[in-house]
C-alpha cells in the first residue's frame, strides 16, 4: 500500500546483466528496500538466472520450447510496472538484455505497461546512452518509460559496503520510486 492506501501491483526489478554478483544486483536490492519503505511489493529478477542456452533453445523457431526460459518469461510478463537496472556496456546496455527482450512475446509483453530506468557506469556517463537506446526499444514495444532516469556515474567510487554513499544518488532513487508508484 502507498499514499492513501492506494494498492500497487508488484513491481518487477530487472537486473539487466548476466554478470554474477554485479553492482546492478546490489542497486536492485537497495531499490527494493526503498520500495518496501514506501509500502510497495517488488520482486528482483536476475538475467543471470536465465538458462545458459536460451539463445539457441528459446528464441525464434524455438519459442515456447524451453520450460526454464518460459517460467522466467512468464514472471516478467505478468508485471505491470518495472524497474530496469541498466549497466553501461560498450556505450549501450548489455546484449543479454536485448536478447532477452527479443525472446519476450511480441508485442504484448510490454505493451501499455510502465517502467523506470536506472543507469550505472564505471565512467562519467552514468549509462545515459544505454538508457536512451533502451527507451527507444521500449517505446517501439509500446511501454511507457518514466522521464526521471537517474544516471549513477562512477558507481564504484560512490559505494561502500554495498551501500550508496552519494546522497544525491540516494535522493534520486527515492524521488524516482515515488514517481513510479504514482505513474
Amino acid at each position: 500500500m502507498y499514499k492513501g492506501d492506494k494498492i500497487h501491483p508488484m513491481i518487477k526489478i530487472i537486473v539487466s546483466t548476466n554478470r554474477k554478483n554485479s553492482v546492478s544486483g546490489t542497486i536492485a536490492t537497495l531499490y527494493q528496500q526503498i520500495l518496501r519503505e514506501k509500502g510497495a511489493d517488488s520482486e528482483i529478477l536476475y538475467l543471470s538466472d536465465l538458462p545458459a542456452d536460451f539463445t539457441a533453445t528459446a528464441l525464434y523457431e524455438n519459442n515456447g520450447k524451453n520450460p526454464e526460459f518460459n517460467a522466467f518469461h512468464d514472471r516478467v510478463k505478468e508485471g505491470k510496472k518495472y524497474v530496469f537496472i541498466v549497466p553501461e556496456y560498450n556505450g549501450s546496455f548489455p546484449g543479454i538484455l536485448k536478447t532477452f527482450i527479443d525472446g519476450m512475446t511480441y508485442p504484448n509483453s510490454f505493451q501499455n505497461k510502465k517502467c523506470a530506468l536506472i543507469g550505472l557506469s564505471s565512467g562519467i556517463g552514468g549509462g545515459g546512452i544505454a538508457m536512451s537506446h533502451l527507451t527507444d526499444i521500449f517505446h517501439y514495444l509500446g511501454m511507457h518509460v518514466l522521464a526521471l532516469k537517474p544516471k549513477l556515474a562512477k558507481i564504484e567510487q560512490n559505494m561502500s559496503d554495498n551501500l550508496l554513499t552519494n546522497r544525491l544518488y540516494v535522493e534520486l532513487l527515492h524521488t524516482q520510486a515515488d514517481m513510479l508508484l504514482d505513474f
